[in-house]
């Protein structure tokens, strides 16, 4: 028995097709109060959840959570505006692959420099700029992925039968699963990097400040 390959990579691409993110235009201009905010953040990402049904995209605790490790601004009495939920967007998909003091690295800067900022080159622009390159980079992605899978397709041919489909999805993942450890080693390296320039410049600072 083989690995039913229409079937598995059909699947997969139509899984990568249902990959959508948030537009910016389609965030509420008007400011919300938190179950507002999470109500939003269900309907629109809840088909990017492995089991819809029962995980939560966003609670209150992670809200609260979020804020108290500076991670997103404090509410304006009570209320959330386009761009802490834009924030909010980036941290749904930075929290599966980094942790809470990465985050905080990557944001710190965004949320310091272009949050509620009235200038042409703001938050919204960024969102829409990074965002902005999904389908470019989905495509290459389903490209990436079915040549892993015919490459593992090809794996395991001298195997016992009863054995060989599943030693050949467990070849499957685990390509994709060192692509995947490859990539997250390389932007902690890069956040590692971010750090030790921002810890420089602080150094350098206080220096100049003592003279």
């Amino acid at each position: 028995m083989t690995i039913k390959t229409e079937d598995l990579i059909n699947s997969i691409m139509e899984s990568l097709d249902r990959i959508a993110y948030i537009k910016a235009e389609d965030i509420p201009n008007i400011d919300l109060y938190m179950d507002q905010v999470t109500t939003f953040m269900e309907t629109r990402l809840k088909s990017t959840t492995r089991n819809p049904q029962e995980d939560k995209i966003l609670t209150k605790t992670m809200i609260n959570n979020y804020a108290k490790n500076d991670l997103l601004p404090p509410p304006v009495k009570k209320k959330y505006t386009k761009d802490h939920v834009m924030l909010l967007i980036f941290i749904y998909y930075y929290k599966g692959i980094l942790s809470i003091s990465d985050i905080q690295t990557l944001l710190q800067p965004i949320s310091e420099n272009f949050f509620d900022s009235d200038k042409d080159f703001n938050l919204e622009k960024i969102y829409e700029t990074v965002f902005g390159l999904e389908q470019e980079q989905t495509e290459k992605l389903k490209k990436d992925v079915e040549e892993k899978f015919h490459v593992s397709e090809k794996t395991f041919l001298d195997a016992p039968e009863e054995n060989r489909e599943f030693l050949q999805i467990f070849s499957f993942i685990c390509m994709l699963s060192f692509d995947a450890y490859v990539k997250r080693l390389l932007v902690e390296k890069i956040i590692d990097g971010m750090q030790d320039t921002k810890g420089q410049k602080g150094q350098h600072k206080n220096s100049k400040s003592e003279k």
